[in-house]
C-alpha cells in the first residue's frame, strides 16, 4: 500500500472518470470560481435561513452539489445561476423539514458609540430586519437576489424556477408590502411561506 494524497478535485475527477463522464472544471478553475462566489453565495443563504452555521453548512453542501453534477456550463454566469439554484433548494428543503420560515439574519452594526447618527442606522436595521422576517419567503428570496446580488430578471428566473416575466410583477409586491411594513401599515396576507 502506498500514501498518496489525492484532493477533492482529483476524487471527483477520478470518479467521472469511471463513470466516462468528463469533469468540466479543473482545480484551478474551481477555486477562482469558488473565490468569485463563496462570500455572496453565503450572504445569501445566512438571509434566506436566518442561522450563520446553516449558511455554512449549506454553502459546502452547494458547491459539493455542484462538482458532484459534472453538468456541461455555458458560460461563467450559467455556472453561478446554476450553483445558487442548487443553495435555493437545498434552503427551501431545509424550510420544509422544519415548517417554519426562521427570521433573517440583519448585520445589525454592533458599534455602541454616542453617534445620534449610529443609533438611527441600527433602529432602521431593526425595522427592516423585522419586516424582512415577516415577509414571505419567495419575497425575501426575490429581493435579496434583485438588490443585494444584483442578478437580472432572467437570473431571478433561473434561480427561483420562475418564469422571467412574472418577476417584475413580483418585485413589484415584495417592494410594496417591505415598504407597507416598514411605513408601519397594515399589510394583509403578512404570513410566512
Amino acid at each position: 500500500m502506498h500514501d498518496t494524497t489525492y484532493t477533492n478535485v482529483e476524487r471527483l475527477e477520478a470518479a467521472a472518470g469511471e463513470l466516462d463522464v468528463p469533469f468540466e472544471m479543473d482545480e484551478d478553475a474551481f477555486r477562482a470560481f469558488y473565490d468569485r462566489t463563496a462570500r455572496p453565495l453565503w450572504a445569501y443563504l445566512a438571509r434566506m435561513t436566518g442561522d450563520r452555521q446553516a449558511a455554512d453548512d449549506l454553502l459546502q453542501e452547494s458547491f459539493y452539489r455542484f462538482l458532484r453534477a459534472r453538468a456541461a456550463m455555458d458560460d461563467e454566469a450559467h455556472r453561478r445561476n446554476y450553483l445558487f439554484r442548487i443553495a435555493t433548494n437545498l434552503a427551501r428543503d431545509g424550510f420544509r423539514r422544519r415548517a417554519t420560515s426562521p427570521d433573517l439574519v440583519c448585520a445589525a452594526d454592533e458599534s455602541h458609540g454616542a453617534d445620534v447618527g449610529a443609533a438611527a442606522r441600527t433602529e432602521r436595521r431593526a425595522d427592516l430586519h423585522r419586516a424582512l422576517g415577516r415577509l414571505k419567503r419567495r419575497e425575501r428570496e426575490l429581493l435579496w437576489l434583485a438588490y443585494a446580488q444584483g442578478s437580472t430578471h432572467q437570473e431571478i428566473g433561473e434561480t427561483l424556477g420562475l418564469k422571467t416575466g412574472s418577476i417584475k410583477p413580483l418585485l413589484f409586491r415584495a417592494r410594496k408590502r417591505l415598504a407597507d411594513m416598514l411605513r408601519g401599515t397594515s399589510v394583509p396576507g403578512g404570513d410566512r411561506a
